[in-house]
This record gives structure tokens, C-alpha cells and sequence, in this order.
């Protein structure tokens, strides 16, 4: 077999973890109705039985190196993967609302941990010149995903009283095609080294991808091991001496749901009706966010290596900045109709092929072999939480403060996000793990 095809291979194994993401947590909308009236919910009740997911993703995020780290990458997939299938299974066939929250909670720490280790085992395995498309391909299966799910619970929702279970239920079948692709990938050959010193099957594992570079790369992996002995721990993040890539993982993290995005996204057919549209035309707007967004990722993942993380960063960073105060300017002049919604697709277009494409690349890349994992777990934990509180008090701060103001401070985290991206976010385009461990660490 052709070695780029190899490494493309289990590149697109590893990101269908990404898949299995965005299916999870987008499949609960086309349930979520008939959940509440089969268990008579109240609100709370109900909004527990929706976000429990989330919370789940959260925990999972938060403690996801620890296992990538003591087990392995693959193995952590495999646990991904297991986690998926359980919870597929368990939601769809569980009567009780009890029983369903432990299940879609199950999944909820699949999608954590699998934010964690995909896009790290990609980083790992891929060369430095394809590694940022390649890495890539985990938010372009997200995306995908939601697409999917969304398609999934349309084609499903006339088959009779039991369509809720069939829409979680579905879920199984990607699950199981995950992970039996995680039989056909090897491990990661920078954790084998560290964490295991099997040195010649990193080896074997690196001529794959560069026959004439492995060696290279297996004496940089050595020479990039810091600590004494190959057991690290979360805590060790804190260390001075990696102040700076913990700084831009938090920072990159946090800026991405600043922008708005998880609001926009759970709540656009609310936004839209704010604007002025009817239920019908705001409920097929977002159907068009799902479409912009998968065909503006495929384009971030074709540019990323080409022009670099920090040049989109660049560049989707002015492109946020005019949208979201377009959008602003509209609400606060009170005009209704299609402006906002024209807006709010070019903002996601940006968003899509900037934000939304680099950050699982860029919070893989920048953290030392011996504590990635745990740098990967902090980002992805950040990125999370985040989420979880900005889509919690937005309809508030929207209904409190109105559209204007809302998306008004959404425009001015854009352009703190900017000058971060200015003056503080470093390019990896490519180059090594190990050379941008240098550049980022020894350099700051």
C-alpha cells in the first residue's frame, strides 16, 4: 500500500472518533420532544436529560490524558469507541429516564475523551508536512457528523412511536465500524518511546511515513524527553517551563467559544426569529449552517498546510470581527429579514475554515511528547467548559440585553482574539513536534 495512503488511512481511522462526536451530540434534537412528553418532564428535568451529554463531555475532556498517557492512544480509542457503543445501545433501549441520563452521559465522556486523543494520535503519526490537514480531518468528521445525525433523525422521525430509540440507537453502527478500523492502525511511536522505550517498533512505525527521516525523528523524540522517568501526571503542566504552550492552549480555547459559535449554532432558529423570520424560514436558515459549515471546514483542511494555522487564524479573525458586527448593527437598528441570516453564514463560513479547522491541530502540536496528553486535556477541557457555560446564559444575556449588545461583545472577543493571534500565536506549519517543542518552550 502506498505510504500517504497508509498514513491517510489511519489518519481517518482515528478521526472517526470526530464522527461519532458530532453524531452524538447533535442526535438528541431530533428526540428531545418526544423524551419530555414520554417522561412527562418538567423543565428541569428536561434540560437535564439534553445536557447531560455535555456534562459527561466535560468530565471526559478533564481526565482524558490519563488514560492516553498510562494506556496508550490506541487503546484510548479503543475505550472511546466502547464508550460510544454502550451508550448507542443503552439510550435506545432503556425505559427509564434514570437509566437513559447514565447512557447519554456514557457518551457525553466518549466525545471528552475523544477530543483529547484523536486529534493527539493524528499529531503523532503524521509528517510534519500533511500533519495539519491530516489533524484536520477530526473537526471535518465532527461537522460531518452533525450532518449526518441531523439527516439520520429526518429520515427516521415517520417510522412510528419508537423513532426516538432508532435515532440514538443508529449510532451502533458507526461505533462498531470505528472499532474494528482500530485493529488495522498502530500505536503512536512517540509513545512507545517514552512512555514504553520500545524504540525499534517506534521505528518500524516512522519508516511508514519516512523511511529515510525515522531515525532522525527517533533520536529527536529521545533528546525531547524531560522528565527522569516516563511517568508524568497532570500537575506537571504547571511547571514554569510550560507556562507558554499552556498559555495558548487556554487562550486558543477560550477565544473559540468567545466568538459565539456553540450559542449560534444551538440556538439559530431562536436568533433568526430575534431577527425578524418566521418559524418555517428560521428553522430552514439553520439547516444552512449545517451546509456552510461542512463545506467551509473542507476548505480550512485544504489550506492549513499550505498557508499555515496562524495566516487562517489571520484571516478568519477579520472575517469574524466584520460579521458579528454586522450582524450587531442590524439588531440594534431593528431592521428585520434576511441581513442577519447572510451574516451569520459568512461568519460561520469563517469560522469553519479558521477557527473551527485549526484548533485540534494547533492544541496538538504545541505541547512537549512527554506531557501532550495532558496538555491536550486541559485545551480540550477548557474548550468545553466554556462551551457549557456560554450556551447556558445565552438566552438569557440575548433576552436581557438583546441582539445588539450580544453580539456586539462577541465582536470584541474577536478582536482581542486578533492581536492574540498577532502577537503571541506562534506558526507550525510544517514543522516536527519536537522543533516546534524548541521553538514554543526553549525559544518563549
Amino acid at each position: 500500500m502506498n505510504k500517504s495512503l497508509k498514513i491517510f488511512i489511519w489518519s481517518l481511522s482515528a478521526a472517526l472518533g470526530g464522527f461519532l462526536f458530532g453524531f452524538d451530540t447533535a442526535v438528541i434534537s431530533g428526540a428531545e420532544q418526544t423524551l419530555q412528553a414520554l417522561w412527562n418532564s418538567n423543565a428541569f428535568e428536561h434540560g437535564l436529560t439534553v445536557s447531560i451529554a455535555l456534562i459527561g463531555t466535560v468530565i471526559g475532556a478533564l481526565f482524558g490524558g490519563l488514560p492516553a498517557d498510562k494506556y496508550g492512544r490506541r487503546n484510548s480509542l479503543f475505550l472511546v469507541a466502547m464508550l460510544y457503543l454502550v451508550s448507542a445501545i443503552g439510550s435506545a433501549l432503556v425505559s427509564d429516564w434514570f437509566l437513559f441520563l447514565i447512557f447519554r452521559f456514557i457518551g457525553g465522556v466518549g466525545v471528552g475523551i475523544s477530543s483529547v486523543v484523536a486529534p493527539m494520535y493524528i499529531s503523532e503519526i503524521a509528517p510534519p508536512s500533511r500533519r495539519g490537514r491530516l489533524v484536520a480531518l477530526f473537526q471535518f468528521n465532527i461537522v460531518l457528523g452533525i450532518l449526518v445525525s441531523y439527516l439520520s433523525n429526518y429520515a427516521l422521525e415517520g417510522i412510528g412511536e419508537n423513532a426516538w430509540r432508532w435515532m440514538l440507537g443508529v449510532e451502533a453502527f458507526p461505533a462498531i465500524l470505528f472499532m474494528a478500523s482500530l485493529f488495522f492502525i498502530p500505536e503512536s511511536p512517540r509513545w512507545l518511546i517514552l512512555k514504553r522505550g520500545k524504540i525499534e517498533e517506534a521505528r518500524a512505525i516512522l519508516s511508514t511515513t519516512d523511511e529515510d527521516e525515522a531515525n532522525t525523528v527517533v533520536t529527536a523524540i529521545l533528546n525531547s524527553h524531560r522528565e527522569s522517568d516516563s511517568t508524568t501526571s497532570f500537575t506537571d503542566l504547571f511547571k514554569p517551563i510550560y507556562k507558554t504552550p499552556v498559555r495558548l492552549a487556554v487562550l486558543f480555547a477560550l477565544f473559540n467559544q468567545l466568538s459565539g459559535i456553540n450559542a449560534i449554532i444551538y440556538y439559530a432558529p431562536r436568533v433568526f426569529e430575534m431577527a425578524g423570520l418566521g418559524k418555517e424560514s428560521a428553522l430552514l436558515s439553520s439547516a444552512g449552517i449545517g451546509l456552510v459549515n461542512l463545506i467551509s471546514t473542507l476548505v480550512g483542511l485544504t489550506l492549513i498546510d499550505k498557508f499555515g494555522r496562524k495566516y487562517l487564524m489571520q484571516i478568519g479573525s477579520f472575517g469574524l470581527i466584520g460579521s458579528l458586527a454586522m450582524v450587531s448593527y442590524y439588531f440594534f437598528i431593528g431592521l428585520g429579514g434576511i441581513q442577519v441570516p447572510v451574516f451569520l453564514f459568512v461568519y460561520i463560513a469563517f469560522f469553519a475554515m479558521s477557527q473551527g479547522a485549526v484548533i485540534w491541530v494547533f492544541i496538538s502540536e504545541i505541547f512537549p511528547n512527554d506531557i501532550r496528553a495532558y496538555g491536550q486535556a486541559l485545551g480540550s477541557f477548557t474548550h468545553w467548559i466554556a462551551a457549557a457555560i456560554i450556551s447556558f446564559i445565552f438566552p438569557f444575556i440575548a433576552e436581557t440585553f438583546g441582539g445588539g449588545l450580544t453580539f456586539a461583545f462577541f465582536t470584541g472577543m474577536m478582536i482581542l482574539q486578533l492581536l492574540f493571534v498577532w502577537k503571541m500565536m506562534p506558526e507550525t506549519k510544517g514543522t516536527s513536534l519536537e522543533k516546534i517543542e524548541d521553538d514554543v518552550i526553549i525559544s518563549a
